[in-house]
């Protein structure tokens, strides 16, 4: 038998079965176990690791039902074949690692065409959760999340009376359903009017700007932006060499400039300005169709959190007005539910959809057909719109809150003018005060922000910005955080001064 001491840091969110199991397998695939030995003993096992005999039992049996391991009478359960390890894969891995010849060994970066790792990108820290007060911006409240109902339309989907249409390749096609979903339900609350083949389903809006980017941009291609700007947007653009036009921006919006009639596209978020938040009059929304149709231009509108905009009265999509059909729309269905789902979508005229789709096909062909029935029936039963309802509650609850809090604590610091119930907050601190400096110095604190000067193209990059987002940090924690975030602040202010 084994004389193997496994050690198993159990957590209280998942049964004992399911990570006894997955350390077993772990130890199974590294050829930690000999193939002429039992293992363990059920009984030895659940002493060594104080669980129920009867769990480890049910473990070894699921193993051996799927192929692992064999059972021997009297004897105990030992490896299957196809599992042998000729020697412990760990020291035949060092053992190789030790012989290779590195001088061999290609130079990757000389066969590089561009560098993505190389642009400036907007970071949070891997174990951002296991701060106090995370104030970061695109990560929802988990304890709204409708795991109930999300469970009975996986149910649905996978329900032994159904047709299983989720297992199968669609080629290029999207699930008719969803798409019908999104037709009827969705893009009318926007104000928008779409026939199916003018509607293809992405992987998150980011994926659908990348879509775009690379069917439409080139080294020629010049593209209206807004200062400042959803950087990885920019980053997307510049993958394929297409040169980037600032456009400054008041409350708003974004204003028009002498070089505003030399570009080929316009890359907006009017709804809310990301990262600003600033919502685009109607007068500048009219000025810039107005301006596309005369100088042939085209409008990418990034509508990224259409779904979770708690605005009392919220303005429709500037697609809404587009007569001429100079609007290419992109929003996303998860980032209100869940951003992990990476569900998205793209409403243009369906001769841009079919070049789309066969780009798309020749890079992943479609988002997973299981999660578009999943994200289809979750619509139809109502289940998204009743838990939409209460996100907008919870959201303008948490803005309320932070809004308070700033007012009280942060005085110094001001939200963006224009900027009412957006799902972040913009905040411009006095003159001289480095938000990098801020943010390292109350994230000792455990308090974590986001720096701003990321955003801002050109330079120099102002750099007192920063951002707060508010769904992510438990709701009680939010003043707390803001009152350690001025501590960290005036401290700021204070080495400023010496």
């Amino acid at each position: 038998m084994i004389d193997h001491c496994l050690h198993i840091d159990f957590v209280a969110n998942r049964s004992l079965q399911e990570q006894l199991r997955e350390t077993l397998i772990a130890s199974i695939l590294a050829g930690v176990f000999p193939a002429d030995e039992a293992l363990p003993s059920c009984r030895k096992l659940s002493c060594q690791l104080t669980i129920s005999r009867n769990t480890v039992a049910l473990v070894y049996e699921s193993l051996l039902n799927d192929g692992y391991l064999v059972s021997r009478p009297r004897s105990g359960y030992y490896l299957h074949p196809d599992y042998h390890q000729p020697e412990n894969s760990a020291e035949a891995y060092a053992r190789q690692a030790a012989t290779n010849d590195t001088r061999q060994a290609p130079e990757w970066g000389k066969r590089l065409n561009v560098s993505p790792s190389d642009f400036l990108a907007i970071m949070k820290p891997a174990r951002w959760m296991e701060y106090p007060y995370p104030f970061i911006y695109g990560q929802p409240n988990t304890q709204l999340f409708p795991i109930e109902q999300w469970r009975d339309t996986t149910r649905r989907v996978t329900g032994t009376h159904r047709d299983h249409h989720w297992l199968y390749d669609n080629i290029d096609q999207d699930v008719s359903l969803l798409v019908e979903q999104i037709r009827k339900r969705i893009l009318p609350k926007r104000g928008i009017i779409a026939r199916g083949d003018e509607i293809l389903i992405t992987l998150g809006s980011q994926n659908a700007l990348c879509l775009l980017s690379q069917l439409l941009f080139n080294r020629n291609t010049r593209v209206a932006v807004e200062n400042p700007v959803f950087r990885e947007a920019i980053n997307t653009f510049s993958l394929q060499g297409a040169q980037i036009i600032p456009h400054t921006l008041d409350s708003e919006g974004l204003c028009l400039h002498e070089m505003s009639r030399n570009c080929d596209y316009f890359y907006v978020t009017p709804s809310h300005q990301a990262p600003t938040g600033i919502r685009m009059s109607n007068e500048r929304r009219t000025a810039l169709l107005e301006h596309a149709s005369r100088y042939d231009q085209i409008i990418i509108e990034d509508d990224y959190d259409s779904e979770a905009n708690f605005d009392p009265y919220p303005r429709a999509a500037l697609k809404a007005s587009d007569v001429h059909n100079r609007v290419i729309y992109v929003s996303s269905l998860s980032k209100s539910l869940s951003p992990g789902l990476r569900l998205g979508y793209l409403v243009a005229p369906s001769e841009l959809i079919d070049e789309l789709r066969a780009l798309r096909r020749l890079m992943y062909r479609h988002p997973p057909t299981n999660i578009q029935h999943q994200m289809a029936h979750f619509l139809a039963q109502g289940y998204y719109e009743a838990y939409l309802h209460r996100y907008r509650e919870d959201s303008a609850r948490r803005w309320d809150s932070l809004n308070n809090a700033l007012n009280h604590w942060l005085p110094e610091c001001r939200r963006i003018e224009g900027s009412e119930h957006a799902n972040a907050f913009w905040i411009r601190a006095p003159e001289g005060i480095n938000t990098q400096q801020l943010a390292w110095r109350a994230a000792h604190a455990g308090v974590l922000i986001e720096p701003g000067q990321a955003h801002f193209l050109g330079s120099p990059m102002p750099g007192n910005y920063f951002r707060l987002g508010f769904h992510a940090i438990d709701m009680k924690q939010i003043e707390p955080g803001i009152a350690r975030l001025a501590q960290a602040f005036h401290q700021t202010a204070s080495s400023r001064g010496r």
